[in-house]
């Protein structure tokens, strides 16, 4: 099914992945079994909280994912997979979001589950039914192959009730492993179940007492009096860790990552598990994301980076190449990480077709392409780098658009349109909004100094007996001798770029100079250097 070379070198590969995919491999060395001995398919698992949206956390957890899964199947040349995209949606909503619209709906039906809420946008027959379809959406968006399952929906139909029934016949021993993680309050009320009021329809955080385990019978106090209750067919659900480990076993799950802020829960939800008869499943433990400070990033604090605002500013294949690289690392997410990861995608991208197959196994391009169903092939380019067309923009200023960007394109590249270059469009698009907002007001150019004003003026007669033809390499010799002239007093050819990126472009970094003016257009960049030098 897959490439002879892929597959073997796939054995001894270090990518993270690969690493990841060969803790299936060891716990199942004959694949997948079910009680009659057939091959089964391995279960991959993301989880998602429907008390608010889908976000950069949930993309970056089910890509993850995925790229364990497709490893799994290279590792064992095609052994089947599936991949549960799991709905929490039983839990009661503890707070109103303040992004949803009749918030005032949803402050009447605090604590119910979120199954049971009035969807304020009116549009589903629930809150948790609303954003379980922005996840479907979200996750359709991006061309996942996954699964849907909601925890209502396996507690509703009963088809939890076997499972509960083992949470009940194993209460003590469950109660031994999370009572002495609790603070002594906590520990008065804690219960691994929580039974959903048949008065109010809250779920409640109350001691509960077995009556009958095989019945689902439990007994707790309700609005002041004693009750007995069954707790079959959507009428309790399990506290979070339980739960966790319940769906481990009930749902055969062999393989879910989490980020570490839950490594204690599931070392706790593992010791269930086991008690409940099932194992942990294999997973890695990732990294948090932090702010440009270096802060963890939290919602209350909106010092976070959402997935449109990466769109916005970059593109899809970026935002995937950015979260493949050391998810055992903690890493920054803010808006200046953009467009260094959108050309370190295209460089790794383009390297494809020349590397051999333990090489294309560490490129991390080559992981993304395969979570689409990429078997190989040619590599993709794109004529201009996005960090060039930001500094072509950026002189352009906060007023350019489209089209005028792709005129300028046609200085540099063939068949200048976007039909014939979707990709390097949706980068154009990116680049104007990139350089509107976050370019544009911090630009500023300053004047040359003296021996700079020279050296720029020895560059623009060298611009002077150039056409429009010349090429890109040409022009950047011109530009390299020019800075290793004595006359001109430059220490090194850093300190003459940084000059021409200062005062032509505004700013201290930039593009290959010789390919900025190929595109820009010769007359056009003598025009920046008479600007600069009438400064």
């Amino acid at each position: 099914m897959f490439d002879e070379d892929i597959t073997a070198a796939a054995q001894t590969s270090k990518t993270w992945p690969f690493q990841e995919a060969l803790k299936l491999v060891k716990r199942y060395p004959n694949g997948k079994r079910d009680a009659e001995g057939n091959l089964v398919p391995v279960l991959f698992e993301t989880g998602y909280g429907p008390s608010g949206l889908p976000h950069i956390g949930t993309f970056q957890e089910v890509l993850r994912t995925t790229l364990v899964r497709r490893a799994y199947e290279v590792l064992t040349n095609g052994a089947p997979t599936r991949l549960v995209a799991f709905s929490d949606d039983m839990d009661g909503l503890r707070k109103v979001p303040d992004n949803v619209p009749n918030r005032e709906v949803l402050s009447e039906e605090l604590g119910k589950p979120l199954s049971r809420i009035t969807d304020p946008f009116g549009t589903f027959e629930s809150f948790a039914h609303h954003n379980n379809a922005m996840l479907r959406a979200f996750l359709d968006r991006f061309g996942f192959d996954y699964e849907f399952i909601s925890a209502s929906s396996r507690y509703d139909s009963g088809e939890f009730d076997d499972a509960l029934k083992n949470v009940l016949r194993n209460y003590g021993a469950i109660m031994d492993v999370m009572l002495p993680t609790l603070r002594e309050e906590r520990r008065k009320t804690y219960s691994p179940i929580l039974p959903i009021s048949p008065t109010s329809g809250i779920v409640l955080q109350v001691p509960v007492e077995v009556v009958d385990a095989d019945k689902g019978l439990i007994r707790f106090e309700d609005e002041g009096a004693m009750i007995e209750h069954c707790i079959f067919g959507g009428n309790a659900k399990l506290q979070w860790k339980v739960d966790w480990a319940m769906r481990w076993v009930a749902l055969g799950v062999d393989y879910e990552m989490y980020g570490k802020d839950l490594t204690d829960s599931g070392t706790q939800s593992g010791k269930i598990a086991k008690i409940l008869g099932g194992r942990r499943p294999e997973g890695l433990i990732y990294e948090l994301f932090l702010d440009e400070n270096g802060e963890k990033i939290s919602k209350s604090k909106g010092n976070g980076l959402t997935i449109d605002e990466w769109l916005r500013y970059g593109t899809e294949e970026s935002l995937g190449f950015y979260l493949f690289r050391e998810p055992k690392s903690a890493k920054q997410l803010h808006i200046g990480v953009i467009p260094k990861a959108v050309d370190e995608y295209w460089q790794f991208r383009e390297r494809i077709p020349e590397q051999a197959a333990d090489k294309k196994l560490g490129n991390p391009v080559w992981h993304l392409l395969r979570s689409n169903g990429y078997q190989g092939g040619d590599g993709d380019t794109v004529p201009v780098t996005f960090g060039l067309l930001l500094n072509l923009v950026g002189v352009l200023g906060a007023e350019a658009d489209r089209d005028q960007v792709w005129s300028y394109l046609g200085n540099y590249i063939e068949n200048p349109t976007p039909e014939d270059h979707p990709a390097l469009d949706v980068m154009v698009t990116s680049a104007l909004a990139y350089n509107r907002d976050f370019v544009a007001p911090t630009l500023k150019k300053r004047a040359p100094t003296a021996n700079e004003a020279e050296a720029l003026k020895a560059l623009d007669a060298e611009l002077a007996k150039a056409g429009d033809d010349t090429s890109a390499q040409d022009l950047q010799t011109a530009v390299y001798e020019i800075g290793k002239r004595e006359e001109f007093g430059f220490e090194n050819l850093r300190d003459w770029f940084k000059a021409l990126y200062e005062t032509l472009l505004g700013s201290s970094q930039g593009p290959r100079m010789g390919s900025f003016i190929a595109l820009y257009g010769v007359a056009n960049s003598r025009k920046l250097i008479a600007e600069a030098l009438a400064r």
